[in-house]
């Protein structure tokens, strides 16, 4: 039997890791400029990360909080009020990459885990 990506990723203290580190970087480097100033238009960091950790977890084969909490887990309507270019996808894969590095987590499942996010970051862009 295979384990969810959650479980390979080490369950969700590895996952709340993961989405802190991710929103660590997304708040001191430089290719996170642009989506600092798009997070500090909304609810801000500390919500962001919550919500990031509860998405991911359904996501990810786990518990699906996010939708237990909104109803869904559709991303277009989550992001749908929110300007996004090509560049901030971008720099979002960026950071994320440089996350999932950070904590290990490499092989067959995660580049399937990039591509998939690649696949979605881009079908979130929604400006010029």
């Amino acid at each position: 039997m295979t384990s969810s990506l959650l479980e390979h990723i080490g369950g969700e203290e590895s996952l709340r890791q993961l989405v802190n580190d991710f929103y660590d970087l997304i708040e001191t480097i430089p290719e996170g400029q642009q989506l600092r100033k798009l997070h500090l238009r909304g609810h801000g960091f500390d919500q962001v990360r919550s919500e990031q950790f509860h998405f991911l977890s359904g996501f990810f084969g786990g518990r699906r909080y996010y939708e237990e909490l909104h109803g869904h887990m559709n991303l277009r309507d989550i992001h749908g009020h929110v300007p996004i270019t090509v560049q901030d996808a971008e720099d979002w894969l960026f950071c994320m990459d440089r996350a999932l590095a950070t904590n290990g987590l490499c092989g067959p499942r995660i580049d399937q885990l990039r591509a998939v996010f690649r696949r979605i970051c881009l079908m979130l862009v929604n400006e010029q």
